[in-house]
């Protein structure tokens, strides 16, 4: 028969070691969060993030639109943010897709080399970054770059400018912001058709940054200086639009007015005369695509495609105009 106080005292052992093989068992399965796992694996909410630039501008509005309703089509949960052009906004919404484990991100940026940092984020988080309308300075991570392909249409627009001008006269060029990439394509391809005619002469060349309303203040005061021109030439039709309504307080009514995008309010005044055309980048067929190729990456692992893809632009005259609606043909 075993003493009472020693029975005790192997009941007290046995009770201490079943303890510490407790103890030891949740310390091998409860590491701090984040350890011995890579972010790339976590576990993604069914969230695609789309942030892009002021929803002021119809283009980015209607980019927006077609990938949110595109995602919603394929089941996803969406949030919808601008950055307003601004990088540290930009990155304040990447890192807030981040902290929500965005299935993936939709991103027309906010500066091609601004943009760098908050993309490898991101990829470095596991979440997929894919491209739309403007391109960034590096390759390798993001999943998708789809731009439109400025350089062609910039080469279509010009050609029709130097086509209504008779190859010849006094003409003005818009461009925009100088840390788009899309702004000095377009402006290369304006150049790359205007240069081969000696009789067309550029009297002022200025940046108006994307925006109607610096364009048309750049205009009055180019017209200040240059009276005599025949033709404005803008990087995209927002400026195109401000130059239009100089032209207009002016008096000037017989001025060649070219544009870049296709938006819903150059047609309408290609239609009316006080534009000649427009190049239509498909703003929503390059966000449907951004989403589908994310949709098939989460499901697969893999785009199908290669990263940087451009879309084709189509020109816009009074002769077709009735074919487009909202940055698409009809």
């Amino acid at each position: 028969m075993s003493h009472p106080s020693r029975r005790l005292v192997v009941q007290a052992a046995a009770a201490l070691t079943a303890g510490l093989l407790t103890l030891t068992a949740c310390g091998s399965s409860d590491k701090p969060e984040g350890a011995g796992a890579s972010s790339a694996t976590a576990p993604k909410s069914n969230l695609i993030a789309i942030i892009t630039p002021s929803p002021d501008n119809p283009f980015f509005k209607a980019e927006a639109d077609a990938a949110k309703a595109k995602a919603e089509g394929l089941g996803y949960q969406t949030s919808v943010a601008s950055h307003d052009d601004d990088p540290n906004k930009q990155s304040e919404l990447i890192d807030a897709a981040i902290s929500r484990k965005a299935a993936a991100i939709i991103l027309d940026n906010a500066g091609a080399d601004a943009s760098i940092g908050p993309v490898q984020k991101a990829a470095d988080a596991g979440i997929p970054v894919f491209l739309i309308d403007r391109e960034i300075n590096k390759t390798g991570i993001a999943k998708a770059q789809i731009v439109s392909n400025n350089a062609q249409g910039a080469q279509l627009a010009a050609q029709e400018f130097v086509k209504a001008m008779k190859e010849q006269g006094n003409y003005v060029e818009l461009t925009g912001k100088e840390s788009d990439t899309n702004a000095g394509v377009r402006s290369k391809g304006f150049a790359d058709v205007i240069s081969q005619y000696p009789g067309m002469k550029r009297v002022a060349q200025q940046t108006a940054n994307w925006d109607q309303q610096e364009a048309f203040s750049k205009m009055e005061t180019i017209l200040q200086r240059n009276p005599d021109i025949q033709g404005v030439i803008a990087g995209n039709d927002t400026m195109a639009l401000g130059a239009v309504a100089a032209l207009k307080a002016a008096k000037k009514t017989d001025v060649v007015v070219v544009g870049f995008d296709g938006s819903p309010d150059a047609i309408a005044q290609i239609k009316a005369g006080a534009m000649l055309a427009t190049a239509l980048q498909p703003a929503a067929l390059g966000a449907e695509t951004a989403v589908e190729q994310a949709d098939k990456f989460v499901k697969t692992g893999s785009t199908g495609a290669q990263e940087k893809q451009s879309i084709d632009c189509e020109l816009i005259t009074k002769e077709n105009a009735d074919q487009y609606g909202v940055f698409a043909k009809l």
